[in-house]
Order: C-alpha cells, then sequence, then structure tokens
C-alpha cells in the first residue's frame, strides 16, 4: 500500500468522481482509475461504487477513509517535523479565512509564519456563502490545515480553536438617516429599521441575531450579503441600515456610526483546526506564534 494510492484514494472520495480528483491532483484520470483499483486489489473489497451519473463510497470504503485520511495526515506531519527540525520547514499550508475581518491581525500573522520559514506557501481561500460553517466543514473534511472563523469551538463540533482578536460592532446608517448624528442606540430604538446584513451561519450576523432575540426585539432583514464592500455600499444607497465590525465603520466616512447601549455585540475570530486530524507542522507552527502573542486575545479599540 503506497501512500500516492491514499491520496488518490481521498482525492475520489472527496469529489466523488475520477475526473475531478485527477484534476485535483493533476493527473489524467486513467491514473486515478489504476491506482484505485490496485488498492481495491490489495485490500480485496471494493472501495466505490461506479455508475455513469455517480462515484460513491461503499460501506467499505466508508470504513476505510478516516485511516486513509490519518496516514496522509500522520505522514505529512512526521514530513514537516523533521524538516522543521533542521530548520527547513516546508510544504503548503491550506488556510481559510473570513474576508474584511481582522485582516490586519491575520495579515501580520501569516508575515511573521513566512519571515521564520519562507520555504512554506501560503494558500489563502476566502469563506465562501456559508461563512464560518463552510470553513468548519473544510477543516473536518481535510480541505484545510488551519481557519480563521468567527466562531468557538463549542459552535462546531470537531474543531479545536484559540481566540485571535475580539471584534466590536457598531449600527452604521447613511449620513442623511435621522439617527445619524447621535452618538447611541438601544436595538429597540432601530426595531423598524430596514438591515442589510450578512447570510445566516455567518458569525456576526449570529451574534447580531442572538443579541436582538436577547433584547426580545424582531428585526427586518431586507438584504443579506456576504461580501463587505457590498454591505457598506447597500447602506450608502439607503438600502438599509447594518451592524459591522467597528474597524469597517471607521474606516469609511460616508455613514454615521453609533453605539449599541443595550446589548454587547462583539464577536471573536478564532484560529480552528480539526480535533481528529493530525496537525501539521505549518500549522503546529503558526498556532505556537499565536500562543506567543503578549497581548492575546486583543481587541480593537473604538477610537
Amino acid at each position: 500500500m503506497e501512500l500516492r494510492q491514499l491520496e488518490v484514494f481521498v482525492a475520489v472520495a472527496a469529489e466523488r468522481s475520477f475526473t475531478r480528483a485527477g484534476n485535483r491532483l493533476h493527473v489524467v484520470q486513467s491514473a486515478v482509475s489504476v491506482a484505485v483499483a490496485a488498492l481495491e486489489r490489495e485490500l480485496g473489497v471494493v472501495l466505490f461504487e461506479r455508475s455513469a451519473r455517480r462515484v460513491a463510497l461503499t460501506a467499505e470504503g466508508e470504513v476505510f477513509l478516516p485511516h486513509a485520511q490519518a496516514t496522509l495526515d500522520a505522514a505529512r506531519a512526521a514530513h514537516g517535523s523533521v524538516r522543521e527540525l533542521s530548520g527547513q520547514l516546508g510544504g503548503t499550508l491550506m488556510i481559510g479565512s473570513l474576508t474584511g475581518v481582522a485582516g490586519a491581525e491575520i495579515a501580520h500573522l501569516l508575515s511573521r509564519l513566512h519571515a521564520a520559514h519562507p520555504r512554506v506557501t501560503l494558500r489563502m481561500r476566502a469563506g465562501g456563502g456559508d461563512g464560518s460553517a463552510g470553513l468548519a466543514r473544510a477543516l473536518v473534511d481535510g480541505d484545510l490545515d488551519v481557519a480563521f472563523v468567527g466562531v468557538p469551538a463549542r459552535a462546531y463540533p470537531g474543531l479545536r480553536t484559540r481566540e485571535l482578536v475580539r471584534v466590536p460592532q457598531v449600527l452604521v446608517v447613511p449620513m442623511d438617516h435621522p439617527m445619524a448624528r447621535r452618538e447611541a442606540v438601544s436595538l429597540a430604538d432601530v426595531a423598524d429599521e430596514a438591515f442589510v446584513d450578512y447570510p445566516v451561519g455567518y458569525a456576526n450576523r449570529d451574534t447580531n441575531d442572538a443579541a436582538f432575540s436577547r433584547a426580545g426585539v424582531r428585526r427586518r432583514v431586507v438584504a443579506e450579503v456576504n461580501d463587505l464592500p457590498v454591505v457598506t455600499d447597500f447602506v450608502k444607497r439607503g438600502v438599509g441600515v447594518s451592524i459591522l465590525p467597528v474597524q469597517a465603520a471607521q474606516a469609511d466616512e460616508a455613514f454615521a456610526s453609533l453605539q449599541v447601549s443595550d446589548q454587547p455585540l462583539e464577536w471573536s475570530v478564532h484560529v480552528a483546526t480539526a480535533e481528529q486530524r493530525t496537525i501539521n507542522a505549518a500549522a503546529m507552527t503558526l498556532l505556537r506564534l499565536v500562543e506567543q502573542r503578549p497581548d492575546r486575545p486583543r481587541s480593537f479599540s473604538v477610537a
């Protein structure tokens, strides 16, 4: 049994396609088929149900998958650990991140990793339409080594998390809004406002929903957007008001920022890894940099 065979098997299981697995591994589809067939012969079982429309794991394949993935993880970790000991840590670190939040903190952390270990390739992936939830799944599935998410470990089983930074939020309104001259509001004050917010599954949306629920206030979300510049543009154009991270609000003078007086709207960005997967050497080095920060966890200040 060869590591390359296990790598091919895991890729087919993830992609549910021999062709897509080949694309992922940069090999032709026939090479994927040969590797899987050889592995099946060695194990004496069929790992995939194959049809013209779909490829699915058999019961034997389902049982074998976590062991194959664990073996690959352990091999990569062993390789990385030896290279780290010799001062030659390398390889690729797959990183997931939310967009537009704690960017400076994340960039500073990754730049420190690069300065110490320039042979490590940093491959970034932005969170998709399901925010932290999607990044959490990608960690558990092995598509990411580490991710910066807006949820603690208890929110998604199977994750380990370390808090990186706390992000306070403020209410933002257009400059011509009746509340624009106020310094603070309660959630009851904005109960009748139309809101622009992130989709459900994003940590800041979940924080906002929980705050309104605690206050006993129902609000109306008229637009769900997973891109910070679009959210701010909607606010400027009068589509609705929004609750945004303070650093994003302060960076734009086209709308007014108001403190929310009656409910805490702070949420945290966490560095996350998968609990049941072996952490590779590059990811472990990154986690050590998080732990070594003298000021952790840090909050953005409201100037």
